[in-house]
């Protein structure tokens, strides 16, 4: 399968086609920063496509296909660098209340079968209520509670897992002046926003000090659910079951934490491009991979207007020319 569409700026490359078909034109260890969520081992059906990992029959078919993501992954990704995997547990039924598959730890296991080091993860806190309205899982109804608590289940959180791939990382990731912005619901104290972006003994920070501590916590309760990219144009009835983009949030912690302006992101499973849109509000250059066109014709729409705000990109190597010559 060759790219179907392509769309390259100087300041992200969008592909429409395989993931492991377009990763593996990109150079060894030209990746600095990986933030993506995979399909959820046949938890939601993303397309009718046999490409499609979310079609896999089962658990193992899933981990044999994921597991070469992976390796292009640990391939083109500098050594000492992150890969940021957004995921939850499964549930083995509808029900809801039955047992779990512990996707997870599964793929903590894959990644370390394949020279990442895992680097904990961070649990990403769901409200109750929010999470039975939008699945509809009779085991979070009260009327469950009532009639038999045995039968309830919990509202799973999401979890973002760091994996740092093994070796020396030869450009730290550098905040001279700290942290200048806040991803997150919460309101930042008023006594401490005039030290943003200050210069001198960072211990006197205290602005960007509140900010690390919430990055820094392994619960992140402060995430705003909804602050996501445009998504619904992007359905198709025929075999749409599920959409829901990643958060942003999550996404512009994890650029700013784990790389520095000018460097490459890649996310090998677009869908609308919220990963390459944080990259490149970030300053950052994005690469993103999509099967599903209906998805990536989104993405392109959606980097369009983040091209708009970002002043002054950054050249960064050749890579974006190695890709446009590869495609």
């Amino acid at each position: 399968m060759a790219v179907l569409e392509q769309s390259i700026t100087d300041r992200y490359a969008l592909y429409n086609g395989d993931a492991i078909e377009v990763m593996a034109t990109i150079p060894d260890g030209a990746i600095d920063l990986t933030v993506y969520s995979p399909p959820f081992a046949g938890l939601y059906q993303y397309s009718s496509d046999a490409r499609d990992l979310s079609n896999c029959i089962n658990h193992e078919e899933f981990f044999e296909h994921y597991g070469y993501v992976i390796d292009q992954i640990q391939r083109v990704t500098k050594p000492g660098r992150i890969s940021a995997v957004h995921c939850m547990d499964i549930p083995l039924s509808n029900a809801g209340c039955d047992a779990m598959f512990d996707l997870p730890g599964r793929i903590i296991l894959e990644h370390e079968k394949r020279g990442f080091a895992y680097g904990g993860r961070r649990v990403i806190w769901k409200e109750p209520l929010m999470v039975r309205n939008r699945t509809m899982m009779k085991s979070l109804h009260h009327k469950t509670l009532c009639e038999d608590s045995t039968r309830c289940s919990i509202a799973n959180a999401d979890y973002l897992l760091m994996f740092r791939r093994k070796g020396e990382n030869k450009t730290p990731v550098v905040h001279e002046t700290g942290l200048h912005e806040y991803a997150g619901e919460r309101l930042m104290p008023v006594d401490r926003q005039h030290l943003k972006g200050m210069v001198g003994d960072q211990k006197q920070n205290s602005f960007s000090q509140w900010i690390w501590r919430q990055y820094a916590s392994s619960v992140w309760d402060d995430i705003r659910i909804d602050r996501v990219l445009p998504f619904r144009e992007a359905r198709e009835g025929e075999d749409e079951k599920h959409v829901h983009p990643l958060q942003l949030d999550v996404i512009d912690r994890c650029v700013v934490m784990w790389s520095n302006p000018g460097e490459n992101v890649l996310t090998p499973f677009m869908g609308v491009g919220s990963e390459v849109y944080g990259a490149v509000t970030a300053g950052r250059r994005g690469i993103g991979i999509e099967l599903k066109p209906s998805y990536y014709r989104q993405a392109v729409a959606n980097l369009k207007a983040a091209a708009q705000r970002r002043i002054d990109p950054v050249k960064h190597a050749d890579l974006f020319d190695f890709m446009q010559e590869a495609a």
